[in-house]
């Protein structure tokens, strides 16, 4: 099978030929389809991501395909079944070995380039929007890095929790998006005063923050009393540090939150969250954005627009010939 495979850190990843795996217990084998980029595997890369594994590896933190065979003693979904997953890493490849648990059942009307779009950048939103920071209707939410992968779907997301929404994002084109994606403001993030923009729009209950840097320290200074700033990742590769005087003013909490790190310690949080998202879709309140659909030989040309920024929504990787 043909795969991306890092060996070292910082070197330049190149497709190889490697042996198809057999699911060992616990696991099954999927014929993967698709897979959907994350800024997270340019991170990984790297080795600056907070669970890369040790060389050699295939990056590729979601997927979606065709579960092929199941490994012995192992409960799982029926060969034949179409699935996605969250996998952590292996899914820029052909084929390969996941936990059958992570698995779930993609209906008919989800396309394949869809599916390996939805678990991270929809499960983040929703888990981070709902469980963390417990946003109400009527509360004002600023979503910075708001036409990113996560940031379209925590706009779209904020909208149907009754929320009114601020999109921050670099651009036209980039805003353009973020007000399809149901944004009731837009504000460019070039602007020469970004924390006073938002404080003439009312201010944020809730601030989602994808950048960190400066954005963060403006929309921090442009909180609400009993505000919630949830801290997503450092797209702009600052880590702010916090002035904690200024959370006590104003009685603000900056609230951490990672995804992935829901299944080591309540997996059921994710499952509910992405059920109840597969339904949304399947009634059609759901509309995830992916700009680019790129064949695997042309990975680097997807990993390239996240690092340059310039794509909007999901850039997925075509790992087979699609159905």
């Amino acid at each position: 099978m043909r795969a991306l495979h890092i060996t070292s850190f910082n070197a330049e990843p190149q497709l190889s030929t490697l042996p198809e795996p057999a699911p060992a217990i616990g696991e099954v084998r999927i014929r993967i389809m698709a897979c959907g980029l994350n800024f997270a595997d340019l991170l990984m890369m790297e080795g600056r991501y907070q669970d890369t594994p040790k060389p050699p590896f295939v990056p590729g933190l979601e997927l979606s395909g065709i579960i092929e065979s199941i490994g012995p003693d192992t409960a799982a979904l029926p060969v034949g079944t179409r699935v996605a997953l969250f996998a952590g890493h292996g899914g820029l490849a052909e084929a390969g070995c996941f936990p059958a648990g992570r698995c779930f059942a993609i209906p008919d009307s989800m396309s394949f380039e869809t599916a390996a779009a939805f678990p991270i950048a929809y499960g983040t939103s929703h888990l981070a929007l709902t469980r963390r920071a417990n946003l109400q209707p009527g509360e004002t939410l600023v979503v910075t890095g708001a036409a990113g992968g996560v940031g379209l779907t925590a706009v779209e997301i904020g909208k149907k929790l009754g929320a009114r929404v601020i999109a921050v994002a670099r651009g036209a084109d980039k805003l353009s998006a973020a007000k399809n994606a149901g944004a009731d403001h837009l504000i460019d993030s070039d602007s020469a005063d970004l924390k006073a923009e938002l404080r003439a729009l009312g201010g944020a209950d809730v601030v989602y923050e994808t950048i960190g840097g400066e954005q963060f320290t403006a929309a921090l200074g442009a909180m609400r009393p009993e505000g919630r700033i949830l801290a997503i990742g450092f797209a702009g590769g600052s880590v702010p540090q916090i002035p904690t005087n200024h959370l006590l003013v104003k009685n603000v909490s900056v609230i951490g939150f990672y995804w992935g790190g829901y299944l080591k310690f309540q997996p059921q949080a994710l499952t509910d969250s992405l059920s109840k998202l597969v339904g949304w879709f399947e009634e059609g309140k759901l509309s995830p954005h992916v700009s680019h659909v790129l064949p695997l030989d042309r990975v680097s040309e997807g990993l390239a627009l996240l690092r340059d920024r310039k794509s909007t929504g999901k850039v997925v990787i075509r790992c087979d010939q699609l159905p």
